[in-house]
């Protein structure tokens, strides 16, 4: 199996929300409140594996992000928060969301990044049964064995550039998306999950230790939501955290 990774900007203007309850059990504000901690403590401006991706303000997509991050802050049922809301463009709610997920997955492995190494992660994997390959069709025309950073750097590099791409990821007012907007970010998010696979099994007590595990089970709970809603990754893509899943987000 190979991957890559990707980010995007915006359009027009209009409100959203987007933000992440915490664990299974917390109720909304407690995990609003205990999620402003891990965002201020644990996981720390200089921890970030890249910088962050901002939503230009004016835009159609800076105004959808802060609609999903007012529905997340409002108590919503994490299932309901991904809805397209009425009257918005699909490909615009995708845009925005495949960029906050790049976001947040950015600094969560950012925050575990010291802990892999080559010596510690020496394959891109999730466990003994699952590897990923890295493959890009450029520098890397077969797949390619790689130690999870050099992975997970290629990976940041690739969704950066695909979301930079105003070919894929346009940001002027009446400039439509591609036919194949939907593929790459398909594409995006699939890639994005396998950073979810290597951290929850190689490097969960490190999150642990922290006091982040909450914060992430949320963000993961956000992620695996958004991307059933629209069918976004086949199943079989999932199967590395099938257990977990059922357990944590059913």
């Amino acid at each position: 199996m190979f991957v890559k990774p990707v980010q995007s900007p915006l359009r027009n203007p209009r409100p959203t929300h987007t933000h992440c309850p915490l664990g299974p059990s917390l109720n909304i504000e407690s995990t609003i409140k205990t999620m402003a901690l891990c965002l201020g403590q644990v996981f720390s401006k200089d921890k970030t594996f890249r910088p962050r991706k901002r939503f230009e303000p004016g835009t159609q997509r800076f105004e959808l992000y802060k609609k999903a991050q007012a529905s997340l802050k409002s108590g919503l049922d994490l299932r309901k928060v991904v809805q397209l809301p009425e009257g918005e463009n699909i490909n615009d709610w995708i845009a925005v969301h495949v960029v906050d997920f790049f976001n947040r997955i950015n600094l969560i492995y950012g925050t575990v990044s010291e802990f892999c190494t080559e010596r510690t992660c020496p394959i891109m994997s999730g466990g003994l049964r699952y590897e990923y390959r890295w493959q890009d069709g450029d520098d890397y025309k077969k797949p390619t064995k790689l130690p999870a950073l050099k992975y997970m750097n290629l990976l940041m590099d690739w969704i950066e550039t695909n979301i930079n791409n105003e070919d894929i990821f346009p940001t002027r007012v009446g400039v439509p998306f591609p036919k194949n907007f939907q593929q790459v970010c398909k594409k995006i998010l699939s890639r994005l999950f396998r950073v979810f696979v290597h951290v929850y099994i190689h490097h969960f007590d490190s999150i642990c230790s922290m006091g982040a595990e909450a914060h992430i089970n949320t963000c993961y709970k956000h992620y695996y939501y958004f991307i059933s809603e629209f069918s976004l990754i086949e199943h079989s893509e999932l199967e590395p955290l099938r257990a977990m899943t059922e357990k944590i987000c059913n």
